[in-house]
C-alpha cells in the first residue's frame, strides 16, 4: 500500500518512474504479484524484480520459520522492534536502488518508508534516510566526479495510514491491487491479524473507507472490530 502510494506521488510530481522490487526470500512472495499489478496499473516506465536471498542470514520472521506476531494491541505497535524486522533491509534495498539510479543517470529515489503508523523499524526513520543520502554522495561516481546529488524522497514518512490512504485515493490508487500482509495464505489473501494488516485496517477505518483488499474469510472483520469488541466485553 505504501509503495503504491509513493509511486503515484512520484508520477504526480512528474517523475519518470522505474520501479524496483525484491525477491529476497520473504515468506510473503505474493507481494511481488501485487507489485506487478500496481506497476502495470500505474503504467510505470519499467518494473524490475531483483533476486537476493536473505534467507542465508535469517534473523527475521519474514525470512525464516519464526512466528509472525499477531493481534498486537494497536496502542502497543511500535513500542519494540518486532520479529518481522529484516536486518538492514532498507539499507540493502536502497543500495541496489542507488546502483540502478547511477546506471539510469537518475538523481531521485523514492521509498515508501513511514515512521508514524509503523512497527518501529529503525531503517524507516528520517535520520536514517538523511544519513543514507549523505553516504550516497561519497559512494558513487555521480556524487564524487559529477557532484550530482542523489535525493532520497520519503513522501510518506510523517503521514498516518489514514493520511496515506487519503492521499492515494486522490491520486487514483487502486488499493484492491495491493497486499500489505506479513503472513498471507497460499492464495495471497491477507491474514487480518499481523501488525501490517492491523495498521492498514485502522487507516481505512479512520479514513471512513472500506478496505478493498482481499482477506481470508472473516479476518477483515476481525481486524476492524475485534479489538473494540474485546475491550467492550472486558469493560462490561
Amino acid at each position: 500500500m505504501d509503495s503504491a502510494t509513493t509511486a503515484a506521488i512520484a508520477l504526480d510530481q512528474g517523475f519518470d518512474v522505474h520501479a524496483l522490487s525484491f525477491r529476497y526470500g520473504q515468506r510473503h512472495a505474493t507481494e511481488l504479484e501485487a507489485a506487478g499489478r500496481v506497476a502495470r496499473a500505474l503504467r510505470v516506465r519499467q518494473h524490475v524484480v531483483l533476486d537476493i536471498d536473505l534467507r542465508a542470514f535469517g534473523g527475521s520472521a519474514l525470512t525464516e520459520d519464526l512466528p509472525v506476531p499477531k493481534d498486537t494491541p494497536l496502542e502497543r505497535i511500535g513500542e519494540r522492534i518486532p520479529s518481522t524486522y529484516v536486518p538492514a533491509r532498507n539499507t540493502i534495498f536502497l543500495a541496489f536502488a542507488m546502483g540502478w539510479a547511477e546506471v539510469l543517470e537518475a538523481s531521485d529515489i523514492f521509498i515508501g518508508a513511514n515512521a508514524l503508523d509503523y512497527s518501529g523499524y529503525p531503517d524507516c526513520r528520517p535520520e536514517f534516510m538523511r544519513a543514507f543520502e549523505q553516504m550516497a554522495q561519497l559512494a558513487t561516481r555521480a556524487g564524487v566526479e559529477e557532484k550530482r546529488k542523489l535525493n532520497i524522497h520519503t513522501p510518506l514518512i510523517h503521514l498516518s495510514k489514514r493520511e496515506i490512504i487519503q492521499r492515494g485515493l486522490v491520486l487514483g490508487v487502486d488499493y484492491s491491487l495491493t497486499l500489505t500482509c506479513y503472513d498471507p495464505d497460499s492464495e495471497g489473501r491477507a491474514c487480518g491479524h499481523c501488525e501490517a494488516c492491523l495498521l492498514r485496517l485502522k487507516g481505512f477505518r479512520e479514513a471512513g473507507r472500506e478496505d478493498p483488499g482481499e482477506y481470508q474469510p472473516g479476518q477483515r472483520e476481525h481486524g476492524e472490530t475485534g479489538k473494540t469488541k474485546r475491550r467492550r466485553e472486558q469493560a462490561t
